[in-house]
């Protein structure tokens, strides 16, 4: 686990993940990032790093000027391919700020780009709504539960139209969304253990192993295996 001290600096930063999951403290509020995402952080945002395993990542400064239409809190970004290319360059260069002339057009452009991604406080984000609260609850306890919308609507006493209106406005997304993403973040955590990928599927809820994997690469862009070895986590 690296715990680094906590900073702040003048300046903006986008840090981007290429592998592994990012895991910052910032201003006390904990933000998780996977790979294809980035963190925004503000201008004099005080943060901290406290990841459980190897991470894999690059970071730009943006000045005040270059950031200041972009979010006054921090945020989780689903970074666009277009963007995912120009952080990949600046990373190449060895760039920490774009500072040359064809750079700089380029930073224009990425700025004009992450104002158009979707943005999120949470990877994961949570709810207080009194139907939606109990349902996130009991998943995050035990998120191999397979039990449909319909059938944890009629648990809160409602209906799945309305539960599914619920997630939208609360939670930014669909339940079968979350509830991906939320098997995605435990997925990461039980490839730590050393389990095969059969025993981790079964965990997680999924009926055969070809089911976790297809889930698993859809959203870290690589298999479980694969991810295992690049943490230098492989058996």
């Amino acid at each position: 686990m690296t715990d680094l001290e906590e900073e702040w600096h003048n300046w903006g930063q986008l840090a981007f993940v290429h592998s592994g999951l990012m895991e910052l403290s910032i201003e006390g509020q904990s933000v998780i990032a996977p790979p294809g995402f980035g963190v925004w952080i503000p201008p004099l945002a005080r943060h901290h790093s406290y990841n459980h395993q190897p991470l894999d990542f690059g970071t730009l400064n943006l000045s005040a000027d270059w950031s200041r239409d972009m979010p006054a809190s921090a945020c989780v970004l689903e970074l666009s391919p277009l963007v995912q290319a120009i952080m990949a360059h600046f990373r190449q260069q060895g760039l920490a700020e774009p500072e040359e002339s064809a750079d700089l057009h380029l930073g224009q452009v990425l700025i004009e780009q992450l104002l158009r991604c979707p943005r999120q406080q949470r990877y994961l984000p949570i709810s207080e709504d009194r139907q939606l609260a109990p349902v996130l609850r009991a998943l995050e306890q035990q998120p191999a539960d397979n039990r449909s919308l319909a059938q944890w609507a009629r648990l809160v006493h409602s209906t799945e139209r309305t539960l599914s209106r619920r997630c939208q406005r609360e939670l930014g997304m669909s339940f079968s969304q979350w509830r991906q993403r939320l098997r995605f973040l435990h997925a990461v955590s039980l490839l730590e253990r050393q389990l095969s990928i059969k025993e981790i599927a079964l965990e997680l809820g999924y009926s055969s192993s070809s089911a976790f994997i297809t889930m698993f690469q859809a959203l870290a862009g690589t298999t479980p295996e694969r991810y295992r070895k690049q943490l230098g986590l492989a058996p």
